[in-house]
């Protein structure tokens, strides 16, 4: 922000030097100009009225001579004085022949010798110097007795008025070199509490603190100082709430564990003192409060999850998918149900510690509940191929992980609801809380990747959870063009299992 309000300081100060300058320039160079030929007007009459007085009194060869001398000393050029007939009476130089001869047909010397009222100002050039000449004519009337021709170099006014070009253009850069350094001195004190409040907005985005940001209030212009302090008191009533909703779900998840672990105690004790009819409302508060147990732990999860959101980094996904198949393989054999492992050469992705496992934990145990004996669930990690627009993008790979079931599968609308809190699907089995799949979601999001559900092929539900690449493996087989694919064969459950 420095730089740019400098160039926009700089900028405005050049463009007002230009306006100034420039004219400037001009006026005094037109200025100049027309003082040096005010000057040779003024002089050349001066002569002429000298030589038109020293012919009447017939002492022209004897006064003129020193006169003109005179005068093309003082103004640094040179003076010629000609009778009618054009011949030269005095000079202030040598003449050659030819020269003298000439004097009569220049333009200048022509028109005075016919009588012209106005001074005659020609610019010409002499022996490669450039002259400013004034012709007078001697005398008065249609017939004058003679002329004046006076020729002044019009080198020194060049010089003159490239001085003051260089003048004005050293004042132009020392007037830039101040307003640099006054420029940056109100850029910097203009900008650093900015700075310092970009600064604080991401790290307050980032999560990095919750506590308010100090911020510099006592510097830069009054908005800043009041930007600063309001972005103080909304900084620390964020916290504030922030604090107050993890404490609030922290401490209910925690008081509610207790309670309902008497209840389940106590729903397990009644058991022998309950009829037969009453048999089937115990077991089904005993499955509610099993319900409202989970519910309760995945509360908590999401607290402390929000609470401690940690920074996502290289995991082995193959291995956890291997180790998580092996342990639910069991619990899935138990219902009849088969569990299948498809692994790709992904190489590590990103994420929090811990995802994963939870991420497997919540889609299998949701795929176990809507799972028909004999149906298979799969696990399979794919690399995301990307479209051919994608290439050029500079993100890192993608890895797709899907767990699909052959269950009732869901509706569009009740994929697009599935990942809200507390939403079960209609028909969806006992015993859910609604917050399994909120939970996958969020440990997606918070790993830098994201969770979606479409209908899988098999009529079912298939889950995709897209995480980033931490870095190629070597060996590792490009995007879209998958390595071997390894398969966990599914435990034998008895008569009728398949592999």
């Amino acid at each position: 922000m420095t730089r740019r309000l400098l160039l926009s300081y700089l900028s405005l100060a050049a463009l007002v030097l230009l306006c100034l300058e420039i004219p400037l320039g001009f006026v005094y160079s037109r200025g100049e100009r027309e003082r040096v030929i005010t000057l040779a007007k003024d002089e050349a009459e001066s002569v002429s009225a000298y030589a038109a007085l020293s012919l009447a009194a017939g002492r022209a060869e004897r006064d003129l001579p020193g006169r003109v001398a005179h005068c093309a000393a003082r103004i640094g050029g040179q003076v010629v004085v000609v009778d009618g007939a054009g011949a030269p009476l005095a000079t202030s130089h040598p003449l050659t022949p030819q020269a003298s001869g000439a004097l009569a047909s220049r333009p200048g010397i022509a028109a005075a010798l016919r009588g012209t009222s106005t001074v005659d100002v020609r610019t010409s050039t002499i022996g490669g110097v450039q002259y400013l000449s004034v012709a007078a004519p001697v005398g008065h009337g249609a017939r004058p007795e003679g002329a004046v021709w006076l020729t002044v170099p019009t080198q020194m006014v060049h010089e003159r008025v490239h001085h003051v070009w260089l003048l004005l253009a050293l004042g132009g850069l020392g007037v830039l070199t101040a307003v640099t350094f006054a420029a940056f001195a109100i850029a910097r004190w203009t900008g650093r509490p900015i700075r310092e409040l970009e600064l604080a907005t991401q790290e307050l985005a980032a999560g990095s603190r919750a506590a308010p940001v100090t911020v510099t209030v006592t510097e830069g212009p009054p908005e800043v100082r009041s930007l600063a302090a309001a972005f103080n008191r909304t900084s620390a009533r964020l916290a504030h709430l922030l604090e107050s909703q993890h404490a609030f779900a922290g401490e209910a998840s925690h008081q509610l564990k207790t309670p309902l672990a008497a209840l389940r105690l106590r729903l397990e004790n009644l058991e022998p003192n309950v009829s037969a009819r009453g048999r089937s409302s115990l077991t089904a508060a005993v499955t509610e409060t099993d319900r409202l147990a989970r519910m309760v732990e995945g509360l908590l999860a999401m607290a402390r999850l929000e609470e401690h959101a940690a920074t996502p980094g290289p995991v082995d996904v193959g291995a956890v998918c291997a180790e998580r198949h092996h342990t639910w393989t069991p619990l899935f054999a138990r219902q009849g149900v088969f569990l299948t492992l498809f692994e790709d050469s992904v190489g590590p992705v990103l994420a929090v510690p811990g995802a994963i496992e939870q991420i497997l934990d919540n889609l299998l145990s949701n795929a176990l509940r809507v799972s028909s004996p004999g149906t298979t669930v799969t696990i399979e990690l794919r690399p995301h191929a990307p479209s051919r627009r994608a290439l050029r993008d500079v993100r890192p790979g993608w890895v797709d992980l899907h767990v699909t079931d052959e269950g009732p599968g869901m509706t569009a609308d009740q994929r697009a609801r599935a990942f809200d809190r507390f939403w079960r699907a209609p028909g969806a089995p006992k015993g859910g809380t609604g917050l399994g799949l909120a939970l996958v979601q969020r440990l997606a999001h918070a790993s830098g990747g994201e969770a979606s559900l479409r209908s899988a092929a098999t009529g079912g539900l298939d889950a995709v959870i897209r995480l980033p690449s931490a870095h190629p493996a070597p060996g590792t087989p490009a995007l879209g063009r998958p390595g071997p694919r390894r398969r966990e064969a599914p435990a034998r459950i008895g008569a009728g299992s398949r592999h």
